[in-house]
């Protein structure tokens, strides 16, 4: 959401949709095991630490589009699979 506080000055209020995060956590991982890879394979593969791995399949943070880009690299599908959920 986005609040204007002055005449010029807006800032926005962080909404995260949780479901949203868990399901693409939860497809992420689906996607993963189907091609046989560790938390900490898919880690490497995507120079990425693993802690940053599991907080995304568990849902806990809202991942940026650089990492989606190199994950869906590192599984060898297009972005777009990642969010067939």
């Amino acid at each position: 959401m986005i609040y204007k506080l002055f005449d010029d000055f807006y800032f926005v209020i962080n909404v995260k949709n949780k479901e949203f995060m868990v399901a693409f956590g939860k497809n992420l991982k689906k996607l993963r095991k189907e091609v046989e890879l560790t938390q900490e394979d898919l880690a490497n593969d995507c120079n990425i630490s693993l802690s940053q791995i599991g907080r995304i399949e568990r849902g806990e943070i809202n991942t940026t589009i650089s990492t989606l880009y190199v994950l869906a690299k590192a599984l060898d599908i297009e972005v777009a699979e990642l969010f067939k959920f």
